[in-house]
């Protein structure tokens, strides 16, 4: 069937379906405005062609001139990334840097026009021949690395081209952006004065763009798919980044609908900022404590004053990330340190190094696996490889003399594993104690309840940690085997199914009997909906993205924990997650 007849099918299909596209929605806000279909260059529009004799020089320049632009515009979008994202997604950046400066890589694009091909030839041909390399490694964090090199070539590319038009410098007003995807140089560019929404066609709940539009809080939709090839440039679009809509050319009452909603929005945006300095307390006095989840010592400056009472997860992978050797311990010192000092002595609690599954460290070597999330990862490689838990260890009480520490084990499945992290913990300790190193005289030491194991053994753990914090992200995955990374089972992965919720009841009660606490980091913590479930559970702390916290503290308040109870035992007598959404939705309902 020819294209041409192909598109008109599809937008006839969509007419019919009242000009509505779906994807998924990971960025919340109500927008419209005009399309902008960003048109990135891209490195199979550069024509292989070779340099006029005596040209090689002039070639060489253009490179040249050319790489000291990227240099140059990679610096600028590092510094702005710090600023708007802190030092974790800086990182990203900051490897591109290195790759357009590692001899393994420019110095062959150089070779190449020496030889006689054209400048943007030899970037083409040098950039396609790394990234294959790259792609074909059994390291799945190399191979993610293809893209970084794709980045950096088109770059390249970019400036050989002085390719103008359909660039994001081209936007001079607000537009809702529409792309295949967005790069992470692409997506810190992003000026939310400008950029009020975006829509791609590929991306999951997990992917970087969504990260970093949470990050921003621009409106997005991710994953669209072939809908995206029926955005034309300037279309209207009303869209939604709470639901996954997308509506092409709303009509009157469409836009009206969605400019009203993102006034309400903006409106409880207002509303909201009074409770950064309250209390998140009950009408019949329960306190929980509200936490941030961090990724760099820079996320956490400002957070007490942007509502948040601890930070209830440090996921110090990011430090360890983008470097070709673990960091040693005085450069993890200071991050935590750091992190500390901007808590003004409020709980910050530091999770150790968590990678293996989707996060691979290349120096590491840690080999393929069939199931990486089943397999070698955190606490695991950890006690393998006792080094890296020592140095981390190490730092971290050392920081601990700069305020209120505590330390985390992740995918602890066992009390062994536990036992064994003890027995290094205070091995540790007592190396400082005898070197006379300042520290806090007393650090609680938790796990991570992730594994099924872990909170089915509640009660025998109780008795030897300090505290629990529920992991539901992993929690839920392993708990209904379906990996929160593919969307193909997105209908099974629900942190409401009961089976989940026993288990959160099962960790809560018996920390309630030891008298330690209990947390929770995973995303169920942020969700207003599943407040009052939690409060009737009787949780302790709740940990979440800085941006859900002033909502969470609103629908603390509205609560009274004796309604909350009443409402817990009903729902812990239900069957699926649906019954289970339906009791609080009903229940969010009368709250108003």
């Amino acid at each position: 069937m020819p294209a041409a007849r192909k598109r008109a099918m599809e937008r006839k299909r969509i007419d019919m379906a009242k000009q509505a596209i779906k994807g998924l929605g990971v960025s919340p806000g109500a927008r419209v405005g005009r399309a902008f279909r960003y048109a990135p260059v891209r490195l199979e529009e550069v024509p292989e062609t070779k340099a006029e004799a005596g040209e090689s020089e002039q070639e060489l320049r253009k490179l040249q001139e050319a790489k000291e632009h990227c240099s140059r515009e990679l610096e600028e979008l590092v510094k702005q990334a710090k600023e708007k994202l802190g030092e974790g997604k800086a990182a990203i950046l900051k490897g591109q840097i290195s790759m357009l400066n590692d001899p393994a890589f420019y110095p062959l694009i150089v070779k190449q026009v020496q030889a006689g091909w054209s400048a943007g030839t030899a970037v083409r041909k040098v950039t396609e021949q790394t990234a294959a390399l790259f792609e074909n490694m059994k390291n799945a964090y190399m191979r993610e690395r293809a893209a970084d090199v794709r980045d950096v070539g088109t770059r390249l590319v970019k400036h050989l081209l002085n390719r103008k038009g359909g660039q994001l410098s081209d936007i001079d007003r607000e537009v809702i952006l529409v792309a295949d995807d967005l790069a992470p140089s692409d997506t810190v560019q992003l000026d939310q004065r400008l950029v009020s929404g975006f829509v791609t066609r590929i991306g999951g709940k997990t992917s970087h763009t969504a990260i970093m539009a949470n990050s921003l809080g621009i409106a997005a939709v991710v994953g669209a798919g072939a809908g995206v090839d029926l955005i034309e440039d300037g279309m209207l679009l009303a869209l939604d980044g709470d639901s996954g809509l997308i509506l092409l050319e709303p009509d009157e009452a469409e836009t009206a609908a969605s400019l009203a909603k993102r006034q309400e929005q903006e409106r409880e945006k207002r509303e909201l900022a009074a409770y950064a300095n309250r209390p998140a307390v009950t009408k019949d006095g329960y306190r929980p404590e509200i936490a941030a989840n961090i990724g760099s010592p820079a996320e956490a400056v400002g957070l007490p004053e942007r509502g948040a009472e601890a930070v209830g997860l440090y996921r110090t992978e990011f430090l360890f990330m983008n470097r070709t050797a673990a960091p040693d311990e005085e450069t993890q010192f200071r991050a935590y340190k750091e992190a500390a000092e901007a808590m003004q002595g409020r709980p910050v609690v530091i999770r150790t190094l968590d990678v293996g599954g989707d996060k691979e460290l290349p120096y590491l070597n840690i080999p393929k696996e069939m199931n990486p999330f089943l397999g070698y990862r955190a606490i695991r490689v950890c006690l393998d490889r006792p080094e890296l838990l020592v140095t981390q260890l190490r730092a971290l009480l050392r920081a601990s003399a700069y305020g209120q520490i505590k330390i985390m084990v992740p995918m602890i499945s066992g009390l062994s594993e536990w036992r064994r992290f003890k027995s290094l913990f205070a091995e540790v300790r007592q190396q400082l104690t005898a070197a006379n190193v300042p520290m806090a005289g007393r650090v609680e030491t938790g796990i991570m309840v992730e594994i099924p194991a872990a909170a089915v053994q509640a009660d025998r753990f109780a008795r030897e940690v300090d505290f629990f914090s529920i992991g539901t992200n992993d929690l839920v995955q392993y708990t209904v085997a379906a990996d929160r990374m593919n969307e193909k089972v997105a209908g099974l992965y629900d942190y409401f199914h009961p089976a989940v919720i026993r288990l959160v009841k099962r960790v809560i009660d018996a920390s309630r009997e030891r008298g330690i606490w209990t947390g929770m980091c995973g995303s169920m913590a942020g969700d207003p909906l599943a407040v009052p479930l939690l409060i009737g559970l009787g949780l302790h702390e709740f940990s979440m993205s800085p941006a859900s916290l002033l909502a969470v503290k609103r629908r603390v308040g509205q609560l009274d924990q004796g309604e909350c109870r009443a409402l817990t035992e009903r729902i812990l007598d239900m069957d699926t997650p649906e019954e289970v959404r339906a009791a609080l939705g009903e229940f969010a309902s009368c709250l108003g």
